[in-house]
């Protein structure tokens, strides 16, 4: 797998975008809408968007791989967020913005607790050596996963740190082919991964069940786009409707100086999930050699259901079942 750039942080929108008094397609109970503009930002221009490679935008959850208690961990994210009181303070202060003005956070007072074993993402801003806000307010961070965690199960599904691997899709070395496979934890450390399946953000890929649920770790800019439209918002807003590959999510560009830029389908006013998707239309094989490892895994894990379908080989990835 090529290592792309890791998601540290929130990802800027390809185009200049405004906010329109419409219910979001995107939020329920949000009152406004945010479109992009056919203005390309200053800052994709400055990171050379031109010649960026554009990749699927996966609908899941971010994740990270790094070191903890001396070994390669799989962290979830989660952002330090302020209090009710200094959310408030800010939002009356966005509301009344004056460019002359710069809001002031009291790191110590204004912002909720977070665990122990909390880290700030890497590209977050310090000031005398504490994290600095975003500027949503936020605090973009990580907490590592542990074994059995109730809060983080699903992310516990997919890594086993006995045997130091995690349960990865991505691309097939044949064309048109995606795989699954336990890939070690240490190949992919210090990158960033969506988390997608059956209980992450209404499942848009359609995995597994209730039942059986079904959850899988896909590398940051794993799934490269093989033919992208051309950087305007026609050719773009076509592109999304009017071909297969285009039944995506969004678009993330990893641009050579390591910056991202994204375009999701809600700045173009276009719905998702959709009933069909590009990365639900693809075959799909399981490449798991039990024999490498060993531990045993436990019978209800993920990791001995695919370990049972090695070599076999699905329409789509909503055709995985696992025997009863």
């Amino acid at each position: 797998m090529r290592r792309r750039s890791a998601v540290q942080r929130k990802v800027p929108c390809l185009f200049v975008t405004e906010v329109k008094e419409e219910p979001s397609a995107k939020r329920e109970r949000q009152p406004f809408k945010v479109l992009a503009t056919e203005t390309i930002t200053a800052k994709a221009i400055e990171a050379d968007i031109y010649s960026a490679i554009p990749t699927e935008k996966v609908d899941g959850t971010c994740c990270y791989v790094t070191t903890y208690k001396g070994q390669p961990y799989l962290w979830a994210r989660l952002d330090r967020k302020p209090n009710k009181q200094a959310e408030k303070k800010f939002k009356q202060f966005l509301y009344s913005l004056e460019d002359c003005k710069e809001f002031v956070w009291n790191i110590e007072e204004d912002f909720k607790p977070v665990p122990d074993t909390w880290i700030p993402a890497k590209d977050i801003e310090f000031s005398n050596g504490s994290p600095l806000p975003d500027e949503n307010g936020h605090m973009p961070g990580w907490v590592p996963v542990e074994k059995n965690s109730k809060q983080h199960c699903w992310h516990s599904s997919v890594v086993n740190y006995e045997a130091e691997i995690a349960l990865v899709l991505k691309h097939h070395a044949d064309p048109g082919l995606l795989e699954i496979s336990p890939v070690p934890l240490s190949e992919i450390l210090e990158q960033t991964l969506e988390l997608i399946g059956t209980n992450i953000n209404g499942n848009p890929y359609g995995l597994g069940s209730k039942k059986q649920p079904v959850h899988l770790l896909v590398p940051h800019g794993a799934f490269e786009i093989k033919n992208p439209p051309a950087l305007k918002q026609n050719d773009i807003l076509s592109w999304f409707e009017g071909c297969n590959e285009g039944k995506v999510e969004g678009i993330v560009w990893h641009c050579n100086d390591g910056c991202l830029i994204k375009l999701h389908r809600h700045h173009l006013g276009l719905c998702w999930p959709l009933a069909e998707t590009y990365l639900n239309s693809q075959p799909v094989v399981i490449s798991f050699n039990r024999a490498k490892y060993d531990c045993d895994f436990e019978p209800k894990s993920l990791f001995h259901h695919f370990s049972n379908l090695d070599g076999q080989r699905f329409d789509r990835l909503q055709d995985i079942k696992f025997d009863a």
